[in-house]
């Protein structure tokens, strides 16, 4: 089974409902930036909820997360689009603690209890448009369930989970996000809440290989009307026409500084890892475009 998402309502069109599988990006992701598995488990949580927030827009609207919690992880970042394509990465992704008391991944520790989330949507605006909410527990799911409900306004439960092997490979990676529409009946909203807290950790659905229609009908007691299902897949927005941009946007001072103490430029990508060599005469190419701005 490759990834993908599902986009669809249930309990008569009063809920709004998505999931997702991401274990092969997280995969992908996991090898290009090599992250040990607490970390692993903090960016592919915060990739599944990308990835599902992504299907809330139109278009060729983009989004891009930072989870900035003030732990050691440093940010997480995530850029995710309609089509199902996302990319992501960490500050530090060497950060290794043991097991909480539960016998769990500690993701609250690595990703901190001290900070913010910024969402910020490219809706084809003049400018992008931002918003943000406290980060209230470190464990991601929690924290976008906040978010929705305190900047977004609307109330919803958001379910995430990753398994990692023992030599940092990704299991399994996963979510769902269920939101409730206004004026939903009070019996449904109630009939809701019970389902959420009859239903089995997300880690361990998304572990059992459950496809995200069976993650939504466990979660739900019933199947979703399903909208829409799309591929999710690992997808970079790097090129070296973005790097030379990046480089002209230093300044005429810097690039001068790069001919002539450094002879050239090596840029990496921070979500794929690619890296571009930019010559001395490249770079002085680029200089000269400097000027004129």
């Amino acid at each position: 089974m490759s990834d993908y998402l599902v986009r669809g309502t249930a309990f008569d069109g009063f809920l709004r409902v998505f999931a997702v599988r991401t274990t092969d990006t997280l995969r992908e992701i996991q090898r290009r930036l090599d992250t040990w598995p607490i970390v692993s488990a903090a960016l592919g949580r915060t990739l599944s909820v990308g990835a599902m927030m992504g299907a809330m827009l139109k278009g060729e609207e983009r989004l891009t997360i930072v989870v900035r919690g003030g732990g050691p992880v440093g940010q997480v970042v995530v850029h995710a689009d309609t089509q199902g394509k996302v990319s992501g990465y960490v500050t530090n992704p060497h950060v290794h603690y043991d097991l909480n008391d539960k016998g769990k991944l500690d993701v609250a520790r690595v990703v901190g209890k001290d900070g913010t989330i910024i969402v910020t949507k490219d809706l084809g605006l003049k400018e992008p448009y931002q918003s943000s909410s406290p980060i209230v527990s470190g464990e991601i799911g929690e924290d976008f369930t906040y978010y929705f409900a305190a900047s977004e306004q609307t109330p919803s439960s958001v379910g995430v989970g990753v398994y990692v092997e023992n030599d940092n490979t990704i299991r399994s990676s996963g979510g769902f996000i269920i939101q409730v529409l206004p004026n939903t009946p009070e019996d449904m909203i109630k009939r809701l809440e019970h389902r959420l807290a009859a239903t089995r950790p997300i880690s361990t659905l998304v572990d059992e290989g459950l496809t995200p229609e069976q993650i939504l009908e466990e979660v739900l007691g019933e199947e979703a009307n399903i909208l829409d299902r799309h591929d999710v897949v690992f997808d970079c927005h790097c090129s070296r026409d973005r790097i030379e941009r990046a480089l002209i946007s230093l300044g005429e001072e810097e690039l001068t500084a790069m001919i002539e103490e450094d002879n050239g430029a090596e840029m990496t990508c921070q979500f794929c890892k690619e890296v571009y060599h930019v010559s001395r005469e490249e770079l002085e190419e680029l200089r000269t475009e400097a000027r004129k701005l």
